[in-house]
């Protein structure tokens, strides 16, 4: 009777977000604190203003057809789960990944009381709750979660492969790439999607079972903690001949920027006896469009122009400005959400994130 009454609290609350969320914080305080922020969570159009302005504009809007449903408001049923975006159990009853030549399909475990995980030395490892006595009842210990069986075995979860459901591409109705994650990023074990996106950091995983670390949830990107993903992206200075190079290196598996809204822009600024002078900045985009011009992913055939920087590229920028001895070059890469020539367009020229410039690499080099 105790494990029936106890299926129906999990599969109800499973059912309904908010009781989810409320649910899985009583085991992992510091992961759903973290989520709580996130893009993941915050995928639907009531929660992001930007995947609405794109929205508005769909054509399937009209037929109220959300055509995104699939992964940012997975599993949702009505409107009001909807609201509560991606959840817990979207990602972790992820059993395996369907390709297709559009877009990818996520293949959900049907039994929701399994949720799948990874775990360094419990790649065989399937726990499922009981609580174990010895001494004569004496001595009580309990093994696993009482919400959920935790399946360590699912190696979509140590490769990455698992966000390839969502994150490998997306073909529109023309068969057009709209964008396109290289898979390489999620065939390794040591480095992939998820120990760039979901580094370790300090804190338990778990109030149940002491860790000193726990994989972060709150998905750095560029909409959320960028300075974590800072990392991968190096700057560096040659003086040369006739000016000098600022030498990009990104050192990511897929293109600096996946998304075609976005726009990467270098600034550099010439120091001379306390004279600062901003010099021409460099801008790397991927614009897509059709023979009319740049349009919204749904008509557009072709890429009109691709500066984006590249997986893993080295890219120098040279500058013809003279410099001396003990002249500083002050440099900074960062980003738009949205290409300031489509804010109009989306109606989000009062949107602060949209317009908002994103550091997110600086340097200060001295000429010697």
């Amino acid at each position: 009777m105790n494990k029936i009454v106890l299926l129906t609290l999990v599969l109800s609350s499973l059912l309904l977000g908010e009781s989810e969320i409320e649910t899985c914080k009583k085991c992992h305080p510091l992961i759903v604190d973290e989520f709580e922020n996130s893009m993941h969570r915050k995928s639907s159009i009531y929660d992001d203003e930007i995947h609405k302005a794109v929205w508005d504009m769909h054509p399937a809007k009209a037929k109220d057809n959300y055509v995104c449903a699939d992964c940012h408001t997975p599993n949702a049923k009505n409107e009001q789960e909807a609201k509560k975006g991606i959840t817990c159990s979207s990602c972790h009853t992820i059993k395996d990944i369907e390709k297709h030549a559009s877009v990818n399909k996520n293949i959900y475990n049907k039994d929701a009381k399994t949720f799948y995980s990874a775990e360094a030395g419990r790649e065989s490892e399937k726990v499922i709750y009981k609580k174990e006595s010895s001494w004569f009842g004496l001595n009580k210990t309990t093994v696993g979660s009482p919400y959920h069986d935790i399946d360590y075995t699912n190696k979509n979860y140590y490769t990455g492969e698992v966000c390839m459901g969502c994150h490998s591409h997306r073909q529109n109705k023309d068969e057009f790439m709209i964008c396109k994650t290289s898979k390489e990023g999620a065939q390794n074990e040591q480095e992939n999607c998820i120990t760039c996106h979901m580094p370790k950091v300090d804190g338990t995983a778990t109030t149940i079972r002491e860790t000193k670390q726990h994989s972060y949830h709150g998905f750095p990107g560029a909409r959320k903690d960028p300075q974590m993903l800072s990392k991968y992206v190096e700057l560096d200075f040659k003086k040369s001949s006739d000016g000098f190079e600022i030498t990009i290196n990104n050192k990511a598996p897929h293109d600096l920027m996946l998304h075609p809204l976005r726009v990467v822009e270098l600034r550099v600024n010439l120091v001379k006896d306390k004279k600062v002078t901003p010099l021409k900045s460099n801008s790397f985009v991927k614009v897509i469009g059709n023979k009319e011009g740049p349009s919204m992913p749904w008509l557009a055939n072709r890429v009109i122009v691709d500066t984006m920087l590249k997986a893993n590229e080295k890219r120098e920028i040279s500058y013809s400005d003279k410099v001396e001895s003990k002249d500083k070059v002050e440099v900074q890469l960062g980003y738009y959400i949205v290409n300031p020539k489509a804010l109009k367009k989306l109606n989000l020229e009062k949107n602060k994130d949209a317009k908002s410039f994103t550091v997110l690499k600086q340097e200060r080099f001295i000429v010697e």
